[in-house]
This record gives structure tokens, sequence and C-alpha cells, in this order.
């Protein structure tokens, strides 16, 4: 069977094409997703295969999108909403919040609808361009939280979120649109929210993470067994709301030491809400105290150097996992 190799971008795209194929029901509009195909040309041709009336373009109001999205879903369509970047969707806490993640409970009724939002630093955007928000999504009740870090992830995971009952924040990792590649095949079938994927067998540590970070934490497994011989689990989250908790446990109970790594800054980051479940539900499983590997509690960098100081990579996971296991 042929299996092309594909983009993290790529397999977004071929999911979006996938599921608007499908269920004529599902429409995308954002900032210049129509003709100019997106900031990141993810939709490049959308308009052109689906016309108008599926595919728009929107004026800067991020607030006037969601709320417009919330409307649509409520009356039967599956609207995707693309935002620029994840950043500007602080702009709309109000239509996610109160409208969007209390629907359900107020109208005991669905309300299908995915907000893409691309995150993340790594490429100089500075702090307008680069925020992970993914905790502030996560508090919201009755919003979920995707977060995919390999191309046919993302590609089957972008399906199951358009199609969930739910309201679902999906975040793309900008860093990894277009420099992470994976071969997969032509099937794309949806994969469950909430389910973890172990990417890494280990006994000696686990690492839990999501995003770019999972792609930093393999490497810093793959030096530490070369150099050091120890064994690192690396557990990639996927969905970090709901979020796995039986791999998670399993995880902790396999390798007795958990670092928990992400790019998001650490006070009330999302690390702390699975380092609390380990304490929680894990802690005697544990050969030493949870550890968290994050960026620090500041506005993201412009600078290069500055930026690579602030972002946790492979160096840093394997510094903290050498010290985690050696504890």
């Amino acid at each position: 069977m042929n299996r092309p190799e594909i983009t993290y971008l790529e397999g977004i795209r071929q999911g979006l094409l996938h599921v608007m194929r499908e269920h004529p029901e599902v429409v995308l509009f954002g900032e210049d997703v129509g003709p100019f195909g997106g900031a990141f040309k993810m939709t490049l041709g959308f308009q052109e295969e689906f016309g108008e009336r599926r595919v728009f373009d929107t004026p800067i109001a991020e607030s006037a999108m969601i709320g417009a999205a919330i409307g649509m879903a409520s009356q039967g369509l599956k609207p995707i909403v693309e935002l620029q970047f994840a950043d500007f969707g602080t702009t709309a806490i109000h239509q996610l919040l109160n409208n969007a993640g209390t629907f359900r409970y107020r109208n005991n009724r669905s309300l299908p609808m995915t907000i893409r939002a691309p995150c993340g630093g790594g490429f100089g955007g500075g702090p307008f361009h680069s925020e992970e928000l993914e905790a502030m999504f996560c508090m919201m009740p009755g919003i979920k939280v995707v977060y995919p870090a390999f191309p046919s992830d993302a590609r089957s995971l972008i399906v199951s979120s358009v199609l969930d009952a739910n309201p679902v924040v999906f975040l793309e990792n900008k860093y990894l649109y277009r420099h992470v590649k994976e071969l997969a095949g032509p099937r794309i079938a949806p994969l469950p929210l909430g389910v973890a994927r172990v990417c890494r067998p280990g006994t000696d540590a686990v690492v839990l993470t999501y995003g770019a970070m999972v792609h930093e934490a393999i490497r810093a497994a793959e030096k530490i067994e070369q150099e050091a011989e120890y064994s690192v689990m690396v557990v990639d989250m996927r969905t970090l709301k709901p979020y796995d908790t039986d791999t998670i446990i399993a995880a902790t109970a396999a390798a007795n030491r958990v670092l928990v790594v992400h790019e998001g800054c650490r006070t009330c980051g999302f690390g702390a809400e699975l380092a609390a479940l380990v304490a929680e539900q894990a802690f005697h499983l544990l050969d030493a105290p949870v550890r968290r590997l994050t960026a620090p509690d500041c506005p993201v960098p412009f600078a290069p150097e500055l930026e690579r100081a602030f972002r946790p990579d492979a160096e840093a996971i394997e510094s903290a996992l050498l010290e985690l296991i050696e504890y």
C-alpha cells in the first residue's frame, strides 16, 4: 500500500477536507481563510471546492466569529472557526466560557462546533503570536480541548472534533506545521477523544506531555537510552480535556517516576493538573516526587536566543530526567 509522507499541516488539511466532503452541514470560516487560504495556507483551495456559502472570510472580530458559530451549531450546522492565532481567542472568552460552554447545561442540546487555534512558539513570533493557552481553555466547563502532536493523529482528531456533539478547541502547534512528517495511509478514521498515545515504552521514568514537546521528549529519551542506558516512556496526551486517566496511572505504575513537560507557563499550567492527578491517585506508585518542566512565568520573548531559553527542549528534558531518575 502506498503510504505517502505528510506534514502536520497536511494531516490537518486532509482531515478538514474529509469531514467537509462527507458532511455538507460543516462550514468553515475565519480571517482570510477563503481565497488567501488562511495565514498558514491550511485552507487554500477550500472555497473553490466548497463554495462561498461553506468557506468564507470574516472581519477581525473573534468574539463575533465564535458567537456566530454558536448560533450555527444550535441550528444544525457544524461550524469550524479558524483563529489566526490562539492568542486572539482571549477576545472571545465570554462567548466560549459563558455561552458555548454552558449551552448544553442550559438547553440539554448539543452544540457541535470546533475552534481551530494555532499556538506555540519556536519561530520568533513574540508574545502576541506564540502563547500556549491550553490551561485557560481546559478550565472552561463544557469545552473539550484537543492537542495532537503527530500528523496522523491530527488528521483523525480534527474529524472527531468536528463530529463531536460539544464545543471543541483544537490546538495546532505552529512549529510542527512543517517540521514534523509521518507516513500515513489514505484511510482517515476518527480517533476517540480522551485517549492518550504511548509513543515510547520505558521503565525508569515516564514523560507526560503534548504538542511540540512530545518530539523533544522522544529525542531526550533516545539520547538517555544511548548514553546512560535508562529506559524512558513518553506519553502523548493528545486530548487534554477529557484526558486519559487510565493511561497516566498505568504509565506511573510501569515507570514509578513522572516528569510532566509543557511549553506553556508554569503557574497554573496544565502540567499542574497532571501532577495533581498522579499525586492523588498514584502516590503509592512513586519512587520520586512528580517533577514539572515548563516555560517560565513570563511573556514569550521575541529574540531567538531568549525564546530558545524560554521553551523547554530535548536538552532540558534530558537533564530533568537524569535528576529525576537519580533522585
